[in-house]
């Protein structure tokens, strides 16, 4: 059984896939693994770490060659995939609704293609969910990039001089990211308040100290997700929150927008008129933008002034913090093969419900449900 960690050929991805803790894992289990040279460069690992814990560090072409599973973060392109046994498995972050057509390359290419970003949340996945690793990383470092932003201090100060107010952080959306950003900006000594549609959260955001921000006595809530996740509201519901937010958002100094529907495009949370009512200086980060965003105005990639509000709009947010998302994510890879390692088989042997989860190719079909619909 040989795995093959690739260097990430996505414009900006700096992670990679395997460290030398997974790797040295992965070869304990009975595992080769071949590394492509320069693949943990961006995420601070030398070559020479992963050789030294017993890996094979080469081209391209051979590491692939006679792969039966191949590791990625970001999906690789299947054009600059060759070598590998027939049948071999890609394992990464696919974006199977974004890039349909890779999706289709793969299955073509007779490689089985593994999504981990549907894989199921159930108790015993949780070591094996790359979104909650990620996500948790994008929370924090989401504060972080408002607090670059933001012209002033975060906790209140008292000075000789005088007293600075502590900066006001408001966030929508409160999934893994939007609860460490919750957790990060208290950290910081700022006043925090958040708001979801899930009405289980509003018993987290106060054990982390901030205030809830929720909608009352509305019908037609649907917020609650299978899985988890929001889904679409109400129109009733919709019409309330916008005007809670609206209300809300104009003394804030800082929002962070985390809201994502898997399939879908990121919700609308706040519009050019909501931003026109905060004051100048003030930082909104939209950690959804890359799913066509929660904030008009939001631009992939840039910080937008818009009114004389920064809109940070910054892609691919755990890279940015390349060592330690490695670290989580080559864990879960990690967490997820180990689990269902066959010794006698020498290999991974998936269960039905995990793996006719995350299956998304397999004899030169797509046969995954949500992309057949």
């Amino acid at each position: 059984m040989k795995i093959a960690v690739l260097k990430e050929t996505a414009a900006g991805e700096r992670r990679v896939s395997a460290t030398p803790e997974t790797v040295k894992k992965f070869i304990a289990l009975g595992a080769e693994v071949a590394v492509e040279a320069k693949a943990g460069v961006t995420a601070s690992v030398a070559d020479r770490a992963y050789s030294d814990v017993g890996a094979t560090v080469g081209t391209r072409e051979a590491t692939l060659a006679g792969a039966d599973i191949i590791l990625g973060v970001q999906g690789p392109d299947p054009e600059t995939l060759s070598g590998y046994h027939p049948g071999a498995w890609v394992v990464a972050g696919l974006n199977p609704f974004g890039e349909r057509a890779r999706v289709d390359a793969y299955a073509a290419a007779g490689l089985e293609a593994l999504a981990m970003e549907f894989m199921p949340r159930i108790t015993r996945a949780q070591s094996m969910d790359i979104l909650s690793s990620q996500s948790n990383l994008a929370g924090y470092k989401a504060v972080l990039d408002a607090a670059s932003e933001y012209g002033r201090a975060f906790p209140m100060m008292m000075t000789a001089a005088g007293t600075i107010s502590a900066a006001r952080v408001f966030v929508m959306g409160v999934g893994v990211a939007g609860l460490q950003a919750i957790a990060t900006a208290r950290r910081l000594g700022a006043q925090v308040s958040a708001t979801d549609v899930r009405s289980a959260t509003k018993e987290q955001i106060e054990s982390l100290g901030a205030k809830a921000i929720f909608v009352e006595n509305v019908k037609g809530i649907e917020g609650e997700g299978s899985g988890g996740y929001a889904t679409e509201m109400s129109d009733e519901y919709k019409a309330a929150q916008a005007e809670l937010v609206s209300s809300h958002i104009a003394k804030q100094d800082i929002v962070i927008t985390t809201a994502l529907i898997p399939g879908r495009p990121a919700p609308r949370l706040i519009t050019d008129a909501q931003i026109a009512t905060m004051k100048p200086g003030s930082v909104i980060v939209d950690l959804a933008v890359e799913a066509g965003g929660n904030v008009e105005g939001a631009v992939a990639g840039k910080v937008a002034n818009v009114r004389g509000v920064k809109i940070v709009g910054y892609t691919n947010v755990p890279s940015r913090l390349p060592a330690d998302a490695s670290a989580l994510f080559s864990r879960n890879l990690y967490n997820f093969l180990s689990a269902f390692w066959d010794k006698e088989a020498g290999r991974p042997m998936l269960d039905e419900e995990i793996g006719n989860a995350i299956r998304i190719t397999q004899g030169g079909k797509v046969v995954n449900p949500r992309l057949l619909g």
